[in-house]
């Protein structure tokens, strides 16, 4: 008998509010954020990225940090489960770090932070402002503060796969960084493909390569995106290489910050990549739990409830999203009356 070989049960991730909207063109309500939040912890996430902790001048979608985790905090329909999630914030620079650790001692901070560097060096000056030394040093300085204010930290690598500026990258450099995070006393890597450059081989590839040097699944998860159309394909080769966490957002939101949000003009991280500014975006979290649902993953999320999510997310952004079952929903399991 031939059969297919990868986990039976999966930890997912869901980063829409942050990730998922940090592409967004138009303000996305605070109490609309806070609802996709409460939906998704009650559907059965426990892990969920709340906001970004930059300058809001450049990114105005997350100048309601604040009190989005204020209200979330308060929040009478989560709060008994509240403890169980982990709670993230980016924090690319250190006003952010602190920031982030002033909301804790407030007591309505992020429970993990997330730090992040490209393999590439002009992708990695592009999202922070520093060289690869100067934000090493940085990161050093910050997980240190981090986990003596009680938060986690996340570091995550990018570019692992290509950059969108210099073209190929070298698998071997974003083990390397991950290593070398890990040194620094991060708790968990996040390996991205944020340009979606990563054929499944050269997923399958590295994640074995990964996992081969720092075996435990637990410290590792993937997030993929779908700008050219292989995201659920580089889903399955990372479940081969044994990878058990994932992120995604609801209807493959997501991708580049803005620069050009409620009619005006902002810096975000500069020009967009591709012309075409609605080709990015992340896995959806629909599909990828609708077909890991199939397959017969655990993955501990209530499926149906999803799919009500993701067709109110529609509604929230007044347009398609990029999901195919929250329109076709879940395979029949018996006779559907055509």
């Amino acid at each position: 008998m031939f059969e297919l070989k990868y986990p039976k049960k999966v930890r997912l991730g869901d980063i829409t509010v942050r990730d998922g909207f940090q592409h967004e063109e138009k303000t996305i309500p605070t109490q609309a954020k806070l609802w996709i939040l409460e939906e998704l912890i009650l559907a059965g996430f426990r892990e969920v990225e709340v906001t970004n902790l930059g300058n809001p001048k450049g990114m105005p979608q997350f100048a309601d940090a604040d009190e989005l985790f204020r209200l979330l905090y308060n929040s009478k329909r989560v709060k008994n489960i509240l403890p169980e999630v982990e709670l993230t914030a980016i924090t690319i620079r250190e006003k952010a770090v602190d920031r982030a650790i002033e909301l804790k001692k407030k007591g309505y901070g992020p429970t993990r932070i997330l730090q992040m560097v490209s393999t590439s060096p002009s992708h990695m000056y592009k999202n922070s402002g520093l060289d690869h030394k100067g934000y090493w040093k940085m990161t050093e300085e910050s997980i240190k503060k981090a986990h003596d204010a009680g938060i986690k930290v996340n570091g995550t690598v990018s570019t692992i796969w290509g950059c969108p500026i210099e073209g190929p990258t070298e698998l071997k450099k974003a083990v390397e960084f991950t290593k070398h995070y890990l040194e620094l006393g991060a708790d968990d890597i996040e390996h991205a493909d944020h340009d979606g450059s990563a054929p499944p081989n050269k997923v399958y590839e590295y994640f074995s390569m990964i996992l081969d040097a720092m075996p435990d699944p637990n410290q590792h998860l993937a997030h993929f995106h779908v700008t050219r159309g292989w995201g659920l394909a580089n889903v399955l080769a990372a479940l081969q290489a044994g990878i058990i966490r994932f992120e995604s957002t609801i209807g493959g939101t997501g991708g580049q910050p803005a620069n050009f949000v409620d009619g005006t003009p902002v810096s975000g991280t500069g020009a967009y990549y591709y012309q075409d500014a609605n080709i990015v975006g992340l896995v959806s979290t629909e599909d990828m739990v609708v077909m890991m649902d199939e397959m017969g993953i655990e993955t501990g999320v209530d499926v149906e409830r999803l799919l009500e999510i993701g067709n109110m997310v529609e509604k929230i952004l007044g347009r398609r999203l990029r999901s195919e079952c929250i329109k076709t929903g879940r395979i029949p399991k018996g006779p559907t009356g055509f």
